[in-house]
């Protein structure tokens, strides 16, 4: 395992992007410049996005927050910049995608389940780095976040990524997702950003009592859907939901 970075600030909300959070705190920090010459990069292009998600049926106030805060511009790369605000994936290398702002939001909103919904979550574990967007996202809304990539390059990649917005919140861990990361449950919600035929052990394992999973699960003929997985003092309790289209869960490292 990679030792855990720390970033000691935390990203700012641009003024724009601000009013499509409905319930975006009064007193926000400055916001950063925003990057010339990259395309659909402003505020207005990601307020437009959150406007687009909320109509959509993303009601948690604190996912539009992150939505709106998250700059995904600054995790494509260049050449696909001015798609970044399309509710479309895109590819980050390695045969791996960032997924499209509308399945991120929707996983997000899911792992805030109802004792989350109130309260915010507590420590979280991302299976699945990637590009490292998910876990910025994911920073806005709980207190902890871990996240795990088996591709070292990409691993490489999200340090790139997030080192210059400082998050303090976020550990970045090169390893096998499938194992999980022991060392930092129970985890109040865990989130995969791969799909498998069964959710390992390791995570059900790691999910605290009262905690919320949210992957994409393989169901009869190789189509996937999104499963919630709620850990309660009697058991597990799962929901099959709609279909999504993840890249395939897999172990190791490499």
């Amino acid at each position: 395992m990679a030792r855990k970075p720390g970033f000691p600030a935390q990203l700012d909300l641009p003024g724009a992007a601000a009013k499509a959070a409905r319930a975006a705190p009064a007193s926000l920090p400055a916001s950063t410049a925003i990057p010339q010459g990259l395309g659909l990069d402003s505020a207005a292009v990601r307020a437009h996005m959150v406007q687009k998600l909320a109509r959509n049926g993303i009601r948690n106030a604190a996912v539009l927050h992150a939505m709106a805060t998250v700059e995904r511009h600054r995790f494509v790369d260049s050449a696909l910049v001015t798609q970044a605000y399309e509710d479309i994936s895109l590819p980050i290398g390695l045969g791996q995608t960032i997924s499209k702002p509308s399945i991120v939001a929707r996983m997000a909103e899911l792992l805030l389940g109802a004792p989350a919904a109130q309260h915010g979550l507590g420590r979280v574990l991302e299976i699945g780095t990637g590009c490292g967007y998910q876990a910025a996202v994911l920073s806005m809304m709980a207190r902890e976040v871990y996240s795990m990539e088996r591709l070292r390059q990409l691993h490489e990649k999200a340090r790139h990524n997030l080192r210059p917005l400082r998050l303090a919140n976020v550990h970045l861990l090169f390893g096998d997702g499938m194992l999980g990361y022991a060392q930092g449950a129970p985890y109040a919600g865990i989130l995969a950003a791969a799909g498998g035929q069964a959710v390992p052990q390791p995570w059900c394992d790691q999910l605290a009592v009262g905690g919320r999973l949210v992957a994409p699960m393989a169901v009869a003929g190789g189509q996937q859907v999104l499963l919630v997985l709620d850990k309660t003092a009697h058991g597990l309790q799962q929901t099959l939901l709609e279909p999504v289209h993840f890249v395939p869960l897999k172990s190791g490292i490499a």
